[in-house]
């Protein structure tokens, strides 16, 4: 986000608590500002797409604020996690306060667990490019700003890397977006957990401003345009933790 908002999308290293002053001001912003939520946009599945590898494969995905990424997935079938971190930059600089800076080399990320005979590796790009963010978008989203909130993809090896490279190759010859696709795509580069109170925050806060304004609207827009790949119970990690 914007840093002048940093605080208020922000929230403790403990128990989430509330600014009664900053949601108000946070929500004033919000309704005189342009909507920074994607409508979400029909896309063509890939043309080329990775084979089935055991009963269940990773994918990890940035961007912009990890909570409506996470929160996307988590109602996709086919998915049995989805859980928020940091990917791109060190272990030591992997923390929340820190990746804000912008200088870690870190983006908001989302491991996202499948199961490839459920749902394969591109069909999961089409939802992160379709409904997850607006990959169009260079170093920011919506109303976030700065490096770690970049649209990337980390590929797991390179037959994902193929896969990805192939689908933004694609999307840009044929224009389905209004400018052209501003998605990297890193290998090699390791992903660590976010905080345990940035997990499952979007179910968890449901009325939070910043999620009603960003985020509430993706899965609005998962359900409308892949309504057989949609569940309307999420896939929580906390419910994830206590069946291991």
């Amino acid at each position: 986000m914007t840093r002048e908002f940093s605080n208020v999308r922000k929230i403790a290293s403990g128990p989430a608590f509330w600014l009664s002053a900053a949601v108000v001001a946070f929500g004033a912003w919000a309704l005189a500002t342009p909507s920074a939520a994607q409508e979400g946009i029909k896309i063509p599945p890939p043309a080329i797409d990775a084979p089935a590898q055991g009963n269940s494969e990773v994918a990890v995905l940035a961007g912009g604020c990890f909570w409506g990424v996470q929160g996307v997935f988590q109602h996709v079938e086919g998915v049995a996690n989805a859980v928020s971190g940091y990917a791109g930059g060190d272990k030591q600089t992997a923390q929340y306060k820190v990746v804000g800076s912008g200088a870690t080399g870190h983006a908001e990320s989302v491991k996202v667990t499948f199961d490839p005979s459920k749902i394969s590796y591109g069909q999961i790009l089409q939802i992160y490019f379709s409904v997850a963010h607006d990959p169009t978008q260079l170093n920011r989203q919506g109303p976030d700003t700065g490096t770690q909130y970049r649209s990337t993809i980390f590929p797991a090896d390179a037959e994902q890397a193929k896969v990805a490279k192939a689908y933004v190759a694609q999307l840009d010859k044929a224009k389905v977006f209004d400018a052209a696709i501003a998605t990297t795509i890193e290998p090699g580069r390791a992903f660590y957990k976010a905080e345990d109170y940035h997990q499952d925050f979007l179910t968890l806060n449901p009325t939070y401003p910043y999620i009603v304004y960003n985020d509430l609207p993706k899965i609005e827009n998962l359900k409308r345009l892949f309504p057989d790949r949609y569940r309307s119970d999420p896939v929580l990690v906390s419910e994830a933790k206590a069946s291991n």
